[in-house]
């Protein structure tokens, strides 16, 4: 019997930095078991991903093909693709009322310093984008050693997703 991947949505307000990247990142080390996909809940007209965020994939040799700044709405509706786990990953979008997702997944909020932030400095905000990748590829790719098999049941997918939240998995790397 083939088992399908779990798709996991991650979830920041603008949907241009840490959102992007942990959508690339889940799909590069995922191999197959997870599709991962992002939206803000109120992206900036015509927003795009962030050029430090997609630059900081590219110099991990991560893919950037068909990245885009997208809205929550493209997953709330008819046609989307049923989600299994929703992770915010910004503080804002963790307290917003979301929309009311077709399947009711698993939702946990794994919080990141937002990179874009502030006026610093260009080699200080690519830096910081670095770090912010950088652990999140740590916890990730700890994270799907973790992974419940595809059809698990709804307790085995919240234990997985609240473990993203562990302290062990946040060390740097």
């Amino acid at each position: 019997m083939t088992e399908r991947c779990l798709n996991v949505l991650f979830l920041c307000t603008h949907n241009s930095a840490r959102s992007i990247l942990a959508e690339a990142l889940l799909n590069h080390l995922g191999q197959g078991r997870c599709r991962a996909y992002s939206a803000g809940s109120s992206p900036r007209p015509n927003q795009q991903p962030h050029p430090l965020a997609l630059a900081v994939l590219r110099e991990a040799g991560i893919a950037t093909d068909g990245l885009r700044s997208k809205s929550w709405d493209e997953f709330a509706g008819p046609g989307a693709p049923a989600m299994d786990v929703i992770i915010t990953v910004c503080d804002n979008a963790a307290g917003e009322v979301c929309p009311v997702w077709p399947g009711h997944p698993v939702r946990v909020h794994w919080g990141h310093p937002d990179p874009s932030a502030g006026e610093a400095a260009e080699a200080q905000k690519l830096q910081a984008f670095r770090q912010v990748r950088d652990r999140m590829q740590h916890a990730l790719r700890a994270w799907l050693t973790q992974a419940p098999p595809a059809g698990a049941d709804a307790a085995a997918l919240q234990r997985w997703a609240q473990a993203l939240r562990s302290p062990t998995l946040q060390v740097e790397p």
